[in-house]
């Protein structure tokens, strides 16, 4: 893509100065997903038989026609750091065993969700398509790794000990980084800056993985604490973390997202269909954009990126989708929107080098300045034959006498040729098609 198409494509996308966070349902009761999420479809509770026959319309602004033919992320694996994974068969397949870290007696490979939250981010990154729906992920043919590590934020679950907490959320990410996840998706934030949490990003980033996570929403119920004050948010406010904002209908980041210095890319967040806990398709997000979905989103865009660069580190991947993320202004980050709106192609076809706006590159290394660690030397300058002139002298003679051989020989050579075309019959000019073929008769 040329800088004037993508220029075209800014001016389309300027508005982008909102954000997103996590989009998290409403309160979960023990009998099921909250119906509370379920929106814009043609029932009043999302079934296993709800199908969305349409394609989600986020696809086509995160350049899915374009990226598939490159990669759909195959050999990555992207971990799901959330509330579970259930069945859908949207799924079947893709879903690793997992884990699960929350001590209610669930089954212990991440596969119960009873908030719905954990199979609506899994059905963004990687849902297959069936028979009578089009919902479809955006990296289909990435692995979703299950790391269950809440059961909902209903009072009951948090007051026994099953709700968002920042020991658990370090311990799931370390979990997915020590599985080979090399994409973590967190579409969890906190406001405090734990310890805990942030020696298990690190964790996670020396051992290959890029951690992506929510911007924080305005309303947080499934944060540890409640707080809707613009601010750093945590993980996505650690360094190497992708922070990621919601953009709404309008292709705008709104109120509804934390804004701060942790934001770093935008995505889709609103009006998003996906897979659902009990079978079927739902549509959720519906009155307002969140960053739980955004955040899905670029995880996915990520896992395009790294199957399409398996050798570079994450990092790079970041770099990739935040230097060709669009934006207004090509030098400037924005505390609502970070770089831009993620896009993943440009981001899979982009030529690293020194030319290129935007974030600090991981791919061009500085060139260190020489500086002396101690005095130099004087250097010593010698008028007239140096030590080195008898050798200089013959080696040329050498030389001389090598080159007049040549010559001889040289002109031999050329006499001997050319007796032998005097003396041999000449031969035809070769026919047939040429360079360009037989020429065409009049």
């Amino acid at each position: 893509m040329t800088l004037r198409s993508r220029a075209a494509r800014v001016a389309a996308v300027a508005a982008a100065a909102g954000i997103l966070l996590i989009g998290i349902p409403s309160p979960a009761s023990a009998a099921g997903p909250s119906k509370t999420v379920v929106a814009a479809t043609t029932q009043s509770q999302c079934t296993a038989s709800t199908r969305v026959p349409e394609t989600p319309a986020a696809l086509s602004s995160l350049q899915s026609s374009s990226a598939w033919p490159l990669t759909k992320g195959a050999g990555v694996t992207v971990a799901v750091v959330d509330s579970g994974v259930a069945a859908n068969p949207h799924l079947d397949g893709i879903v690793l065993p997992g884990v699960n870290l929350v001590p209610d007696g669930t089954d212990g490979a991440g596969r119960t969700d009873n908030y719905a939250h954990g199979t609506v981010i899994a059905g963004q990154i990687a849902a297959q398509l069936i028979s009578g729906s089009g919902v479809e992920g955006l990296a289909p043919d990435a692995k979703i790794l299950p790391v269950r590590v809440y059961a909902g934020v209903e009072k009951q679950l948090v007051e026994a000990g099953f709700g968002p907490n920042t020991a658990r959320l370090a311990e799931g990410i370390r979990y997915a980084a020590d599985q080979g996840a090399q994409i973590i998706n967190v579409s969890i934030s906190t406001s405090e800056k734990n310890a805990t949490l942030a020696d298990a990003v690190a964790y996670a980033q020396q051992r290959g993985s890029l951690v992506v996570a929510s911007a924080g929403n305005r309303t947080n119920n499934d944060s540890p604490e409640q707080d809707d004050k613009d601010g750093a948010r945590y993980p996505a406010g650690f360094s190497g973390v992708i922070g990621v904002a919601a953009v709404g209908s309008e292709g705008v980041v709104t109120t509804a997202s934390i804004h701060g210095p942790h934001v770093s890319l935008s995505a889709p967040g609103q009006a998003i269909a996906s897979s659902w806990p009990l079978g079927g398709d739902c549509v959720v997000g519906a009155d307002e954009p969140a960053t739980s979905w955004a955040t899905a989103y670029v995880s996915a865009a990520a896992a395009l990126v790294a199957s399409a660069h398996p050798s570079e580190t994450p990092a790079q991947w970041a770099y990739r989708l935040e230097a060709t993320a669009v934006r207004a202004q090509p030098d400037i980050r924005s505390n609502i929107s970070g770089w831009g709106v993620v896009q993943p192609y440009d981001a899979i076809v982009m030529v690293p080098g020194t030319g290129l706006r935007g974030p600090k590159s991981p791919f061009v290394a500085a060139s260190p300045s020489a500086s002396p660690s101690a005095t130099p030397e004087a250097v010593a300058v010698v008028i007239g034959p140096g030590p080195d002139a008898a050798a200089i002298t013959t080696a040329t003679g050498i030389g001389v006498a090598g080159l007049i051989a040549l010559g001889a020989i040289g002109a031999l050579a050329i006499y001997v040729s050319r007796r032998r075309e005097e003396t041999a019959p000449r031969r035809a000019a070769p026919t047939g098609r040429g360079l360009y073929g037989p020429e065409e008769q009049e």
